[in-house]
């Protein structure tokens, strides 16, 4: 059945089709929009019996995550236990690992790529052959080293940003993992106190986790990090404190207050460590910052919380234990 009329124009127009009411019509005779008279029915996803596609179980995920997480926990604890150059140097592989991520990330800037991996090599062997000393002098020479550099580049558009990111690289990363070295290289108790210091992390990191999902109601920082929330953030301040002041307990070196206070120190700055990936992330746009850890995405997501309490836990140590 069809039907037929004249436009304003009084010229005869083509035949339009019986309504349908599969069919969505967005005019009417005379050129005038209206909205169509029936909607067809909402389809439910997953095919037409409204069935919905088959989710992944959520034990092969965790299980990809321990399988992933288990060769990087051997790993640290072998590299604890030599100690000595050979974490020295493990500290530098991870430093340029790090580095890579970030300049991966922001490689608009054009980093000093460079610069940056001599800077981490130079802070990390400082820290273990000489003291803070010798690393104020590494991190000094970089600022020379990045203007010889950005002089012999054939265009010195956007040389700012480069040297500013490339200093952003030695500042986050190359420098608390020479920090790293210097907390291990402490007599006797160095490597307990690394291992302390990253059960309090990882510990407050969970409880935070657990908190969040549990009992979370009010949003931490909604505009860096959507899904943190208050309750997770105590949660985690309680987690990481009794973490490292129970394993203090088994440390008769380490007694439970100062204990307590390193604890309660790196619970509280596992966070902003977390906050400040987090920030750098959303302004460059990415939501991993690499594939090093597998299912737990790049090492800077995994260690953003450690860049900042392992130099917090090293100096502490320093003045209460030492």
């Amino acid at each position: 059945m069809e039907a037929s009329g004249r436009g304003r124009d009084g010229d005869a127009r083509r035949p339009l089709p019986v309504f349908d009411p599969d069919i969505e019509l967005d005019f009417v005779p005379g050129g005038e929009r209206t909205q169509p008279a029936a909607r067809p029915p909402r389809r439910r996803p997953g095919g037409p019996r409204g069935r919905r596609p088959p989710r992944a179980p959520r034990r092969s995920e965790t299980a990809a995550r321990v399988v992933w997480a288990l060769p990087w926990i051997a790993f640290a604890l072998i590299v604890i236990a030599a100690g000595g150059i050979a974490f020295a140097l493990a500290m530098i592989m991870l430093a340029a690992i790090g580095l890579n991520e970030l300049f991966d990330m922001a490689s608009a800037m054009r980093p000093m790529r460079g610069v940056a991996l001599l800077a981490a090599a130079g802070l990390a062997l400082a820290a273990h052959f000489g003291d803070q000393y010798q690393m104020m002098i590494v991190t000094l020479a970089t600022f020379p080293l990045m203007f010889a550099i950005a002089a012999l580049r054939p265009s010195r558009e956007g040389v700012t940003a480069s040297m500013a990111i490339t200093t952003l690289g030695v500042a986050w990363i190359a420098l608390p993992f020479a920090h790293a070295v210097l907390l291990r290289d402490l007599p006797a108790h160095g490597g307990a106190l690394v291992i302390d210091v990253l059960v309090g992390t990882f510990l407050a990191d969970t409880a935070a986790y657990a908190g969040g999902r549990i009992a979370g109601r009010r949003p931490l920082a909604p505009r860096l990090s959507p899904n943190k929330t208050l309750e997770g953030l105590v949660a985690g301040f309680a987690g990481g404190t009794f973490a490292f002041w129970f394993a203090g307990l088994y440390q008769d070196w380490l007694s439970g207050v100062d204990a307590l206070i390193i604890g309660a120190c790196v619970a509280a700055t596992a966070p902003l460590g977390d906050l400040f990936c987090s920030l750098v992330k959303r302004d460059l746009r990415v939501k991993d910052t690499g594939r090093v850890f597998g299912p737990h995405g790049g090492l800077l997501d995994r260690l953003d919380a450690v860049l900042f309490t392992i130099v917090v836990g090293y100096y502490l140590c320093v003045a209460l234990v030492y």
